[in-house]
């Protein structure tokens, strides 16, 4: 590895690492949603996810009746809209947690069950699904188009050799089938966006058994899933920096991140090995590539 390349790595990570402990905010996935996937209920007005047990309410309500909306609402929040539910439609109803008056925060409520020391009060609430109601249009959810794809990017994941398969609601990576699951390119906001999570996708496949076999459990323990994210998406920034496609990852990646700063701050050296953990990953896509040289398995491990 050149000085320069390490220097973009060492560069690299301390910025992810500067970057959670500032904070990045809220995490969002980077892809478009319009709440027409169950998988996220959202509130028609709001635009927010459901939190807590009511998202597995509205997830049980919506494969009961199948519905193939995430979106829900009260009466009075569709007929804002303009809509109306329909004559006979049963609601769902959810919790909604109002604090008592005079308690912390007595201004503001949530759906998510909260924390022990604060009084609140459960009230329920009726919804009905985007399916449950007439006179309402879904929003327009705007699209990449295909010709703003990164030819080079592309060329350099089909060397990998790595099955992929587009058009779900989430990305993730299954080891039992070693494939990648994507939503479409269309669905991100942007193309760095979609290439960012294809290969943070492709650096949870470097570490299958076939290929750089990594083992990260005797190492972290009850840590080990979050230094495997930690390592994914180092691979991604350091990739990306390699393709010339960004030399600095975006805030809502430390934002994915911060989840897991306890395993950064538990351990001193868990950085170092994480980095150097993505660096293998970076060099065997590297070593794919056509008069790439091939890495053993030992070499690419024996960094870490």
């Amino acid at each position: 590895m050149t000085d320069q390349r390490a220097n973009v790595y060492e560069r690299t990570t301390r910025q992810i690492i500067a970057a959670i402990e500032a904070g990045a905010g809220p995490f969002r996935m980077p892809w478009h949603h319009d709440g027409s996937s169950t998988s996220r209920p959202v509130n028609v007005t709001s635009g927010k996810n459901y939190r807590g047990a009511n998202t597995l309410l509205l997830w049980a309500a919506a494969e009961s009746a199948g519905y193939s909306s995430g979106i829900w609402g009260t009466y009075r929040q569709w007929t804002t809209k303009g809509a109306q539910v329909r004559r006979g439609e049963h609601p769902t109803t959810i919790i909604f947690w109002k604090p008592v008056r005079g308690a912390d925060h007595a201004d503001g409520g949530d759906d998510e069950e909260p924390a022990r020391g604060r009084r609140f009060i459960a009230r329920g609430y009726n919804v009905f699904n985007r399916y449950q109601v007439d006179n309402y249009e879904e929003p327009a959810v705007p699209t990449l188009d295909e010709g703003e794809r990164i030819a080079s990017a592309d060329a350099f994941f089909k060397q990998l050799g790595i099955a992929i398969s587009y058009g779900g609601a989430s990305a993730f990576y299954r080891v039992d089938h070693d494939q990648i699951f994507m939503p479409s390119f269309g669905a991100f906001i942007d193309p760095l966006a979609f290439y960012s999570v294809l290969f943070h996708e492709a650096g949870h496949a470097t570490g299958a058994e076939h290929r750089l076999n990594r083992d990260l459990k005797k190492r972290f323990s009850t840590h080990a899933q979050a230094i495997e994210e930690i390592i994914a998406e180092l691979t991604a920034a350091f990739i990306l920096a390699d393709l010339g496609l960004s030399c600095r990852p975006r805030d809502d990646h430390a934002a994915y991140v911060a989840d897991w700063l306890e395993a950064l701050k538990s351990d001193t050296r868990a950085i170092v090995t994480a980095a150097s953990q993505a660096q293998a990953a970076a060099d065997w896509m590297h070593a794919q590539q056509p008069g790439g040289k091939t890495l053993s398995n030992a070499s690419a491990m024996g960094a870490a």
